[in-house]
């Protein structure tokens, strides 16, 4: 039965429709490899008996010939995912009673689907890390080992829950979010495949906010056609979220395989930066190579403000984050520290419920919007975002239909390596990915191969506004010419 979980997704729907085994036994495949991966630590709460109540529904649905777009697929959720009558925790101590009475859109419209819930994943604490070590749950291992070593990796962040489970085979997909790198990043660290589509594409209604005109929800998967798959599932207009968009959801998994011939691909010198990998720099001239020989057309440009976007999204971030959680203060849900009155049951409450690198946040967040600093800080910082996105569309109204470049500035590192003395050497993992976010624009992380010691190395695409269409397709050009991704070697079962 373990075979199953060697299934992509897009094989095991249509194996599924075939009648080739059950939705139960492909959910009893999967629930039995999270039980045995428990060291990777990628599930806060797995929900056997829920998934395998979803599974037995989907198998009747399946009899009756009414199989949805995902019927009977076990899929993880990021625990920043509203889930009805199950604890979403946002992997912090102060919401770890938090159970929620509904859905958020997007699991809504999983479930509409038929997809199947295994269970909660782990994340950075509020979706603020790129490692996975800032969770109240502790952190998530990644699946992946330097060759020869027994050194344990982080997955990336803060999806690392999520691209873990996919790596590690122990879900078909996930869902996840990305606020400065958060899909990418972490797919490019575990050799999966991560998009972030365009701010607007798909709701943000029930989901924990972090930095609200950053986040957008996504999946992670093993390959670019289920990312397509799944995307078609959780995009869509929703009434209840004022920023979601309202146009038609395409098909996207029949941009799967679509030509590229003809295509102008932008190459942004700004991206080459000073001290990068040489093995960077060689995925990123093959990428161009595997895009050329498909019929693209390759062509320098420039994004001059590129050099701007980390400074300023640590200022818009944090900002935005101060304010969402702001919420949290013991009156209402979640934790509460008792104190001699409210103002000291608030201080309490936030100090013990909130971890290092919330609060630090926190703290810059609220000293960028104080008066005095917030015309020097937060309004310079929108600036320079408008001129950032500007950059795009020149780019873009010049013909370019989408830039490709790195994913990440390195493989993944170890545990405990990056951050712990200086913040800003972990917030440089984002230095490709932010400035997709700060445009509003679709993203995907695509792997590209291994490096010198057997670790996952992707490359980046960046597309134009609503056409993750052609991100799907030029994404597919590249997942068919890298080497194959082979599967992470399953110590963990050990």
């Amino acid at each position: 039965m373990n075979d199953l979980t060697s299934l992509t997704l897009a094989e095991a729907r249509d194996r599924l429709r075939a009648r080739q085994f059950s939705a139960t036994e492909l959910t009893q495949a999967y629930l039995a490899a999270i039980e045995a991966a428990r060291r990777l630590n990628a599930f806060i709460k797995p929900t056997p008996e829920r998934a395998l109540e979803m599974a037995k529904a989907a198998d009747e649905r399946i009899a009756r010939g009414e199989s949805g777009p995902l019927e009977g697929l076990p899929l993880g959720i990021k625990d920043l995912y509203c889930t009805k009558g199950v604890a979403t925790t946002a992997a912090s101590r102060i919401l770890q009673s938090f159970v929620p009475p509904y859905d958020s859109t997007v699991t809504s419209q999983l479930w509409r689907d038929g997809a199947v819930m295994l269970g909660k994943l782990n994340l950075d604490e509020f979706a603020m890390g790129s490692s996975n070590e800032t969770s109240a749950y502790g952190p998530v291992v990644s699946p992946w080992r330097r060759n020869g070593s027994d050194e344990s990796l982080v997955p990336g962040g803060s999806s690392g829950g999520s691209a873990a489970a996919v790596a590690a085979r122990l879900c078909l997909g996930a869902t996840a979010t990305d606020t400065g790198g958060s899909i990418r990043q972490p797919a490019a660290f575990t050799g999966t495949v991560g998009i972030k589509p365009t701010y607007g594409r798909c709701s943000r209604w029930g989901i924990v906010a972090f930095a609200s005109s950053l986040d957008q929800a996504g999946p992670i998967t093993r390959t670019v056609r289920d990312a397509a798959i799944l995307l078609r599932s959780m995009a869509g207009p929703d009434p209840k979220d004022s920023t979601s968009v309202d146009r038609p959801v395409p098909d996207y998994e029949l941009a799967v395989g679509r030509s590229i011939k003809g295509k102008k691909i932008g190459i942004p010198k700004e991206y080459r930066l000073e001290g990068m990998s040489g093995e960077i720099e060689a995925l990123w001239q093959s990428g161009i190579a595997w895009l050329r020989d498909a019929g693209a057309e390759i062509v320098d440009i420039s994004l001059p403000h590129t050099k701007h976007a980390l400074p300023a999204y640590y200022i818009v971030a944090p900002a935005e984050a101060s304010s969402n959680l702001a919420r949290y203060d013991g009156v209402r849900y979640g934790l509460r520290v008792p104190g001699k009155d409210v103002r000291e049951m608030y201080e309490r409450t936030r100090a013990e419920g909130f971890g290092d690198e919330v609060r630090r946040r926190i703290m810059i967040g609220t000293y960028v919007l104080s008066a005095g600093y917030y015309d020097a800080y937060y309004v310079r910082a929108q600036k320079v975002r408008t001129l950032i996105r500007r950059d795009f569309e020149e780019v873009f109204a010049n013909g370019v239909h989408a830039i490709l470049t790195p994913a990440t500035p390195s493989a993944a590192f170890g545990i405990g390596e990056k951050g712990s003395a200086d913040p800003v050497e972990m917030y440089l993992n984002d230095i490709f990915t932010v400035t997709v976010n700060m445009a509003g624009l679709p993203g995907i992380a695509v792997p590209g191969g291994l490096d010198k010691d057997g670790l996952p190395l992707a490359l980046q695409l960046i597309g134009r506004p609503f056409d993750e269409e052609m991100l799907f397709s030029l994404a597919q050009v590249i997942e068919g010419a890298a080497p194959e991704m082979p599967s992470p070697q399953a110590w963990w079962r050990a």
